[in-house]
């Protein structure tokens, strides 16, 4: 296991979301991702891992006003499952 430290996180109003997706490259620490599920009108939505800064870009390029941004005072270490495969 490792550590991922967040200096910030995200809400994500995911009844809103239309999967567009634009907030998927405009993460700087790429945490966002979309996932498999839909929400209640038909659209994947984003999905935040451990690692936010909480920097706002996704909430500057939401169309439909998705994100609300909070920093944390002091960072947050969360655990991580490391994902690479054993020899």
């Amino acid at each position: 296991m490792s550590q991922v430290e967040s200096r910030g996180t995200v809400v994500i109003a995911v009844d809103r979301c239309k999967g567009c997706e634009l907030c998927i490259p405009a993460c700087p620490p790429a945490v966002l991702s979309m996932s498999v599920d839909q929400n209640a009108i038909g659209f994947a939505y984003p999905e935040l891992a451990p690692g936010c800064t909480g920097c706002g870009a996704c909430l500057l390029v939401c169309p439909d006003f998705c994100f609300a941004v909070y920093g944390y005072d002091e960072p947050v270490l969360h655990e991580e499952e490391d994902t690479a495969c054993a020899p």
